[in-house]
């Protein structure tokens, strides 16, 4: 690399290395890779913008900015996978092996991406979208549309009237909309490898109640396969009688022939399903032109047969006549007739269930889901309106009934009497085959092609029964996995590339075969009913408890639901399941139970980041019970701050900014070293304080020789059980050039928080932390109760921003505090605004990366701005200010001297500069005084900044040199300022699981 020439300004660019050709060959010295080689020194002088160096900058560092693959669980197709720096390579004393090869090499790599193979790689993924967006509303219409719309829709018009009707579908349609609304909320809280349902419940409920509702929603799906069986077998049945073709009698017809279907269903599902997919548009066509086909035999002319079996056209008095009920049977009530149609109204789930291989299902999941919904309960209200507007509820078929003249018209009983049809004779008798309250195939008799009718049913009775028979077997099957319950290991092996589940396939046929054997679908309907209920009771319930819990990974990106109407309708669920079938209603419930505690007691080792989790950790932290709770899953990540304060009445600003952090979510502990012991180092005068200010808040007094002890003290001390601290929160100090040996120890706590992989925030205040006068060295507590001040952080923000720059990846940490100020009232109108450095001539390239990221992430943050000027040159009086702030810490001494300068001096001042020192570290500085200009240019009016703390390297960095960078890159700001550096493990994630 060229030697950069030496001027006054400053040009960060000319810092930019070229990799040595072994780290770009990939190739280490025996002693490893020592970040120091990159660093070389030019020229004599002793200033900072008179002596420019070859230094890592911007970017090119260790401190790599965020990056999709240090959140992925998966390697990304085309190029090698890069991973975030850990903070023992960032402050280490150690050698960084390899991580720049890791980093750098895989970045020149992507760049020389052929960019036409990007274009079509995009437009590619646009069309694999849209497609899938259209291919989830007709897969939850498909498994929507069944057996009971074509067979049992005119009956259920018949019985309850079309207005009674319409309540049944609406209430219907609710119930399975509001499930819908709770479904594409836990859908979207993350991203999905794949599993369905289950998977997704599972892993936000927790296995609690996920293994319950894994194994009700397998045990309705394999029911649902004999209703749909026995829908079609009940088609052909009618089909051969027409033809007067029986084997026995009509049930047992309709078992043979069930059984039969089911077994070639069998064959065709462990053969493979990769038609099935391709199947669907045209079984979903063949459905379209069956409703087509009903739709205009409706408009025209009933025939003399079609009137002989009750179809007249449209007329206003058989509408009002079907507009209300007439109970017939042992099945004549409304919850009778709401659990036999209920099962139309199920499969919304069909959309979840492919989650996996969705482009983007925050998006097609819900549109799909609930336009499914929308659609077929429009359908369902059409069809009951016309059916119910056209065709008399009795008929004979006979074309003798016609009413004879000589007949009194007072002597003819029924509606067909003022349309020349006298039917009295089986009204009275109760021999009526026709008609919609006695014939099932009345849509095929009004259809204007019956046999398309005939068809459809095919395509919505096979193609249902299939997708259950299908997803059973897979949802069985990834519970086995799990290992939640014993003696069903054996049903989830799989075999084959697809690892297909063919032992859950045979139980599967079996439990529908047993239930195809009852022959009866208005039997069976109702069972699957209630176990339907059962379930979307659980999945609401699942959504309502994921929001109440108040776990920060509970981020879903569809926010159009309420957890409160997610929790009305659970109750509504099991208040009708106990309306329809009582005993059905007790065992359900009671299975639930029973797993429940027996998954309580048996505690599986599984750790998904469930709600549960999240629950018993609120438990945990306000009753201190359950202290051995895990909740170290990314997803339910919370900062648990030790909040170093020394007495809390001097430092309440500190105190209430962390409240805003962990009010009613986490831990909070307030930490005090006490030099010298004295009897008056009570905590209960603190505690008092803390509890008249109304912050939840542990205290924690420690005795130590001096502060860095005390706090390596609390740092591994502080905490019950696996409820403790994993931030450290400290106040900036404003006077380290007047006490270096205490600025020393202050740099030398941040070290040790980051060796035992705490989180580290700086607060700092143009004002100041401190209210009162606090005690020299902490070596005293003062006991008598303080007054309260208020502080900016207990005031209503207003419409103001929120920056944060988001310069260097820490794990999220700088994203999800910011996150959960928001969620804070006082907080919830700022706009918050990410911050992020690209060169100008890759701006767009790094905003459309920034924002797809966070997207990912599910934060509700838009504004994302790039910042190509912190690339550029810092005012050279900038410079030589931040010169003179070191200036008292340099070590006089000539190039010659300062690769071995006095090692016992340099271990009794470890904080003076020496020139090596600065030349190793000058790109770091020359960047913090550059960030600072950037801060107060577009940051002037904002509530709060938020910034990635720079980290500096143990033995590399001097403590003063440290604390100058921390001093002028926060400097002259009016707003509050929080240095955030993360312990380089992600704190936030895009996964559900």
């Amino acid at each position: 690399m060229e030697r950069p020439t030496a001027n006054d300004d400053v040009n960060l660019s000319a810092y930019r290395p070229s990799l040595p050709l072994s780290v770009l060959n990939g190739k280490t010295s025996s002693g490893g890779f020592d970040e120091s080689d990159y660093y070389q020194c030019y020229g004599d002088g002793n200033s900072m913008t008179s002596r420019p160096s070859i230094a890592l900058s911007g970017y090119e560092t260790l401190d790599a900015p965020p990056q999709y693959d240090f959140y992925a669980n998966s390697q990304a197709w085309g190029r090698k996978r890069r991973f975030r720096p850990s903070l023992h390579q960032l402050h280490g004393n150690s050698e960084v092996r390899n991580v720049l090869t890791s980093s750098y090499i895989q970045y020149f790599f992507n760049e020389q991406i052929n960019s036409k193979m990007k274009l079509f790689f995009i437009h590619s993924c646009l069309i694999v979208v849209k497609i899938l967006l259209v291919s989830t509303q007709i897969r939850c219409m498909l498994n929507i549309w069944g057996v009971i719309l074509y067979l049992r829709l005119p009956w259920i018009t018949a019985q309850a009237g079309i207005g009674m009707t319409w309540v049944i579908i609406l209430l219907s349609s609710t119930i399975t909309g509001i499930t819908g609304l709770s479904t594409s909320a836990i859908a979207t809280n993350g991203k999905v490898k794949g599993g369905g349902t289950y998977f997704l419940i599972s892993r936000s409920l927790g296995p609690e109640l996920g293994g319950s509702i894994g194994l009700i929603f397998a045990f309705a799906n394999a029911v649902a396969v004999a209703m749909h069986t026995v829908g079609f077998a009940e088609t052909v049945t009618d089909l051969m009688r027409e033809h007067e073709a029986v084997m026995v009698d009509r049930t047992n017809d309709i078992r043979i022939i069930g059984i039969i279907t089911v077994t070639c269903l069998l064959g065709i599902s462990m053969a493979g399903m990769a038609w099935e997919s391709k199947a669907q548009i045209l079984f979903f066509l063949v459905i379209m032109v069956s409703f087509a086909s009903y739709i205009v035999g409706t408009i025209m002319p009933a025939s003399v047969e079609k009137q002989a079996k009750g179809f007249f056209s449209y007329k206003a008095d058989i509408f009002a006549a079907n507009f209300v009920p007439d109970w017939r049977g042992p099945e004549g009530s409304f919850f009778g007739m709401f659990s036999i149609f209920f099962p139309s109204a199920t499969g919304i789930l069909a959309g979840a269930n492919i989650s996996g291989d969705l482009k983007n299902p925050t998006v097609a999941i819900p549109r799909g889901t609930l336009m499914a919904i929308f659609w077929t309960t429009f359908s369902y209200l059409v069809i009951s309106a016309t059916v119910g507007s056209c065709v008399v509820r009795d008929a004979s078929g006979s074309l003798n009934d016609t009413l004879s003249p000589s007949t009194p018209i007072d002597d003819c009983v029924g509606l067909p009497c003022q349309h020349g049809w006298d039917f009295t004779e089986c009204i009275n008798n109760k021999t009526c085959t026709y008609g919609i309250s006695n014939y099932y195939q009345s849509l095929s008799m009004v259809s204007a092609f019956g046999p398309l009718i005939t068809a459809g049913i095919f395509g919505a009775t096979l193609s249902s029964a299939l997708a259950c028979l299908v997803s059973a077997p897979k949802v069985f099957q990834c519970l086995c996995k799990d290992h939640l319950y014993p003696l069903i290991g054996f049903f989830g092996k799989g075999y084959g590339k697809n690892h297909e589940p063919l032992r859950a396939y045979l139980l599967t046929y079996i439990i529908a075969a047993c239930f195809i054997i009852i022959a009866e679908l208005n039997a069976i309907a109702p069972i699957i009913s209630n176990f339907y209920l059962c379930s979307y009771a659980l999945i609401n319930f699942s959504c309502f408890h994921a929001s109440i819990t108040n776990s920060p990974g509970w981020r879903p990106s569809f926010r159009f639901y309420s957890k409160w109407l997610s929790l009305l309708c659970a109750v509504i669920c099991v208040v009708i399941m106990f309306l329809l079938t009582w005993w059905a209603a007790l065992i359900a419930i009671g299975v639930v139970f029973f797993l429940l505690g027996y998954t309580l007691y048996k505690k599986p080792d599984v750790n998904w980041g469930s709600s549960l989790q999240a629950s018993s950790y609120n438990m945990a932290l306000n009753h201190c019970v359950g202290l051995n709770v895990v909740e170290d899953h990314v997803k339910n990540y919370r900062p648990q701050c030790l909040v170093l304060t020394g007495p809390p009445s001097s430092r309440p600003a500190l105190l209430d900014l962390v409240n805003c952090f962990t009010k009613d979510l986490s831990l909070m502990m307030c930490g005090n070293v006490v030099t010298v012991p004295v009897e008056k180092a009570s905590s209960n005068s603190h505690i008092s304080w803390l509890n008249q200010r109304k912050i939840k808040s542990f205290y924690r007094g420690v005795v130590a020789p001096d502060l860095r002890c005390g706090v390596n003290m609390l740092l591994q001390g502080a905490g019950l059980g696996r409820i403790k601290p994993n931030v450290l929160m400290m106040g900036f100090k404003k006077d380290w050039r007047s006490e270096p040996s205490i600025a020393n120890n202050y740099i030398n706590i941040l070290h040790d928080a980051f060796d035992l992989q705490y989180g580290v925030c700086v607060l700092r205040m143009k004002e100041g932390l401190d209210v009162s006068s606090p005690p020299q060295s902490h070596a005293s507590v003062s006991v008598d109760l303080e007054p309260q001040h208020t502080t900016v952080f207990q005031k209503k923000q207003g419409k103001k921003t929120i920056d944060i720059y988001w310069l260097s990846d820490d794990g999220g940490l700088t994203l999800l505090l910011p996150y959960l100020l928001t969620r804070r009232k006082r907080w919830a109108r700022c706009k918050v605004r990410i911050f992020v450095g690209a060169e100008t001539d890759k701006k767009d390239e790094q905003k459309e990366e920034v924002l797809s990221l966070i997207k990912k992430f599910r934060l509700g943050f838009q504004d994302v701005e790039v910042i190509p000027d912190i690339y550029q040159n810092p005012q050279p009086v900038n410079v030589h200010h931040f010169e003179n702030m070191i200036g008292r810490f340099r070590v006089d001494s000539n190039p010659k001297q300062d690769s071995d300068s006095d090692p016992p001096r340099q271990q009794e001042k470890p904080w003076m500069i020496t020139n090596q020192d600065l030349e190793r570290n000058m790109a770091k500085s020359l960047r913090q005084i550059r960030l600072n200009e950037v801060l107060l240019d577009y940051s002037r009016d904002a509530a709060l900044i938020v910034i990635t703390m720079p980290v500096g390297r143990r033995g590399s960095c001097p403590s003063s040199l440290y604390l100058a960078w921390l001093d002028i890159l926060s400097r002259d700001l009016r707003a509050p300022v929080l240095m955030v550096r993360g312990n380089q493990e992600s704190v936030l994630t895009f996964y559900c699981q």
